[in-house]
C-alpha cells in the first residue's frame, strides 16, 4: 500500500463481477480478513488532522471565556464545567454540519467528503419525517421551512459557542429548533447526535438555577448511561463478528497472522475464533465496568483512578482501530467528558442532579434505550445507545446494471459513488474498493442472511446487478449515514418508488431488522422498488452463526 493508494484485493475486479455469488463473496471476504478496506495511509492522517482541528476550534472558543483561557493555561481550566459545556456545543455543531460521524472515505464519502450542510441547506433534497401524519410534517422534499430550521440551528449553536457562559439565547433556540427540524427530517436530529449532545444541552438549561454542580451531576448520569447501554447492546452474538471485521481493518494491528487469528480456521472458516470471542467479551465487560466503577466511586481515589484507566483503555482501543463510520470526535468527547466530570469533580454524585434532570435521564437515557433494545424496529440505534454492537438494521440494494442512474430524479449534492472515486482512481481501483463494501456487510453476523435471501430476491444472475449497501445509498440520497438501517429502509424506498420510476424487477432491496435483545431472531423483508414488499420472514441467530459469509441459499 502506498501513501495515497489503497491495497487492492488479489483478483481482477472485472472477472470477479462475473463470478457466482459464493465465489465472489468468498474472494472478497478473504481479502478483507487480511487487508481490511485497504485504506491508504494518507486517509488515516486526514482523520487525525480532523481531530486536531476539532480540538483546536474548541480551544479557540474557550480562550476568551470567563475563567478559562488560552492553551498555554490549559491545565488551569480544562476540567471546568464551562469548558466541557463549550465542547458539547461545538461537538453538536460539528456533527450537524456533517464533519463528524459519517464523513470521509471510511463511510464511502469521497468527493465531496462531507454531506450534512450541503444537503440540509438545499431545498428539494430528500427528508424522512419520523411521523409524516403529524400536521406540518408530511412530504419528502426539503422546503424553505426545513432550510430555515436547519440554518437556525447552525446559527444558534455558533452564537452559543461564542457566548460568555452557560445557557445563552443560542442554547434555548437550539433546544426548540432541533426537535422541530427532527420532526420534519429525522436525519437532522440523528446527525446532530441528539441522543447525547441535545440531551446534555437540556440538562445544562435545567440546571441553571441549581448551579454548575447540578449540571455536572446530570452529565455524569448521561455519560454513565451511554457507556452502560453500549455494553447492554453487546449482550448478543453479533459483537464477536464486529471484532473480526474491525481488527482486520485496524491501522495499528497490521500483522496478517494476527488478523487471520481472529477467524476460526482461515481461509476455510471465517466464523469468529476463540480469540475474537474473548476480545468481544472483554470489550463488553469494559463498557459495563466504566460506568459502574465511576458512578459508585464516591470520591474514593483508588476506585476513581481504576475507572478512568478502564475508560481510557476502552476508547483508546476504539479510536486506534478507526472503525468504519469514524465516530472519532465522539470518542474524544467521551474521554474528555469522563475526565472533566469524574476526575475534575470527585465530590459530586449523580444524585446531586435536580429532580427534573433525573426524570429526564430516566425517560430519555434509560427508558428509550430499554425500548430500543426490546423493540429495535421502533427506535433508531443511536437513541437506543446500541453503539458499534453489530446488531444494526441494514439493507442491500440490487440494481439492474445501469438503473442506478434513475436515482438522479432525487436532488442531491454528491454523485454516484463510482463517479466520486473517478476523480481519484482508475476503474480497476474503484471496482476493488467497492468490492470491499460487500465484504464489510457479509462478514457481520446479520450480513450472513444475505446469501440465504439472495435467491429469493432476484431471478437473474448477480453478475447483471450492481450491489450497493444501503448505507452508501442513504449517504447519497439523504446527506448523512451512520449505521442506522431505518434511514435506507421502507421510508426511503417509498420516496424512490414515488419519484424514480423503477420498473418491476429493476431494483430489489433486502432489509434485515436488528435482533431484539430478548429474542434470538431477525426479521427480513424483500422489496421491489416498483411494487413494494414481495416476501418477508424470520431468520434465527443460531442459523446465522453456522453460516459462512459466502453460503448461498438455506
Amino acid at each position: 500500500m502506498s501513501f495515497i493508494h489503497p491495497v487492492l484485493p488479489p483478483f481482477d475486479p472485472d472477472a470477479w463481477k462475473q463470478l457466482p455469488f459464493p465465489e465472489r463473496a468468498r474472494a472478497v471476504c478473504l481479502s478483507w480478513a487480511e487487508d481490511g478496506y485497504g485504506t491508504p495511509v494518507a486517509i488515516f492522517g486526514v482523520y487525525a488532522l480532523k481531530i486536531a482541528a476539532f480540538v483546536g476550534v474548541w480551544a479557540w472558543a474557550c480562550a476568551d471565556a470567563p475563567g478559562l483561557g488560552p492553551l498555554s493555561e490549559l491545565g488551569r481550566w480544562v476540567l471546568e464545567p464551562l469548558a466541557l459545556y463549550k465542547a458539547v456545543v461545538w461537538a453538536m455543531l460539528f456533527e450537524v454540519l456533517g464533519f463528524g460521524c459519517g464523513s470521509g472515505p471510511l463511510t464511502a464519502r469521497y468527493m465531496p467528503p462531507v454531506g450534512g450542510f450541503l444537503y440540509f441547506l438545499r431545498p428539494g433534497t430528500t427528508r424522512l419525517p419520523p411521523a409524516p401524519s403529524l400536521p406540518g410534517c408530511g412530504g419528502h422534499q426539503r422546503t424553505a421551512v426545513d432550510v430555515v430550521l436547519y440554518a437556525g440551528i447552525v446559527v444558534a449553536l455558533g452564537a452559543e459557542l461564542l457566548y460568555a457562559g452557560v445557557g445563552g439565547p443560542g442554547a434555548f433556540a437550539t433546544l426548540l429548533l432541533l426537535p422541530l427540524a427532527g420532526l420534519r427530517d429525522r436525519t437532522v436530529f440523528l446527525a446532530a447526535r441528539g441522543e447525547h449532545y441535545w440531551v446534555a444541552l437540556v440538562i445544562a438549561l435545567l440546571s441553571l438555577v441549581a448551579g454548575a454542580g447540578a449540571m455536572v451531576a446530570g452529565w455524569m448520569g448521561l455519560w454513565g448511561a451511554l457507556w452502560f447501554f453500549a455494553g447492554v447492546s453487546k449482550l448478543n452474538r453479533h459483537f464477536e463478528t464486529v471484532v473480526c471485521v474491525m481488527m482486520s481493518n485496524s491501522p495499528v494491528m497490521r500483522s496478517k497472522p494476527l488478523r487471520r487469528a481472529m477467524y476460526r480456521d482461515f481461509p476455510r472458516d471465517l466464523r469468529p475464533s476463540r480469540l475474537a470471542q474473548l476480545l468481544g467479551h472483554f470489550g463488553t465487560l469494559l463498557e459495563f465496568s466504566v460506568p459502574v466503577v465511576l458512578l459508585t466511586a464516591g470520591g474514593a481515589m483508588p476506585q476513581l483512578v481504576a475507572g478512568l484507566a478502564l475508560m481510557w483503555m476502552l476508547h483508546t482501543y476504539i479510536t486506534s482501530n478507526v472503525p468504519m463510520g469514524v465516530p472519532l470526535e465522539w470518542n474524544v468527547m467521551m474521554v474528555y467528558g469522563g475526565m472533566a466530570l469524574f476526575w475534575g469533580h470527585p465530590d459530586i454524585s449523580v444524585l446531586d442532579a435536580t429532580p427534573q434532570v433525573i426524570a429526564l435521564l430516566l425517560v430519555v437515557s434509560v427508558g428509550v434505550p430499554v425500548l430500543g433494545n426490546l423493540f429495535p424496529e421502533r427506535v433508531s440505534f443511536l437513541p437506543a445507545m446500541r453503539y458499534y454492537a453489530g446488531n444494526w438494521a441494514m439493507s442491500v440494494w440490487l440494481f439492474k446494471d445501469g438503473t442506478h442512474d434513475k436515482l438522479a430524479a432525487l436532488p442531491k449534492s454528491a454523485p454516484w459513488v463510482e463517479d466520486q472515486l473517478g476523480v481519484l482512481y482508475d476503474k480497476r481501483t474503484i471496482a476493488g474498493l467497492l468490492s470491499k463494501v460487500m465484504a464489510f456487510r457479509l462478514m457481520h453476523l446479520h450480513g450472513r442472511a444475505l446469501g440465504m435471501l439472495l435467491p429469493q430476491a432476484i431471478d437473474d444472475d448477480l453478475s447483471s446487478r450492481t450491489w450497493m449497501d444501503g448505507e452508501v445509498v442513504a449517504g447519497l440520497l439523504l446527506g448523512w449515514n451512520f449505521g442506522d438501517g431505518h434511514l435506507h429502509g421502507d421510508a426511503l424506498l417509498d420516496v424512490v418508488r414515488a419519484r424514480c420510476g423503477y420498473a418491476p424487477g429493476e431494483l430489489r432491496v433486502i432489509t434485515v431488522e436488528s435482533q431484539p435483545i430478548h429474542r434470538g431472531e431477525l426479521s427480513w423483508t424483500i422489496h421491489d422498488a416498483a411494487t413494494g414488499p414481495i416476501d418477508s420472514g424470520i431468520v434465527t441467530v443460531d442459523e446465522l452463526r453456522e453460516r459462512q459469509p459466502w453460503d448461498l441459499g438455506r
